[in-house]
């Protein structure tokens, strides 16, 4: 699953709503083989979104210094 940008969660949130609109159209129309695919991407799309609160919750957005690289030569001194 590839990681959602955080500045893209509205944008997520009415990708949802747009599926929840289609899913009743559907059912209106009696398209139930429609009205289950969309409500498999529905689910996908409720799952990622959950995700991404959880990620942005334990996320810090701490950085870590790992220094400067040293490069050694062949007898393993500096």
């Amino acid at each position: 699953m590839l990681r959602i940008d955080p500045s893209q969660r509205s944008r997520l949130i009415e990708i949802i709503r747009s599926l929840s609109d289609r899913i009743d159209e559907a059912k209106d129309h009696g398209w139930l083989g429609e009205a289950e695919g969309l409500r498999v991407s529905l689910d996908a799309a409720r799952n990622k979104l959950a995700a991404l609160d959880r990620a942005v919750k334990r996320s810090d957005t701490r950085v870590a210094d790992l220094g400067i690289p040293q490069i050694r030569n062949r007898e393993g001194t500096s």
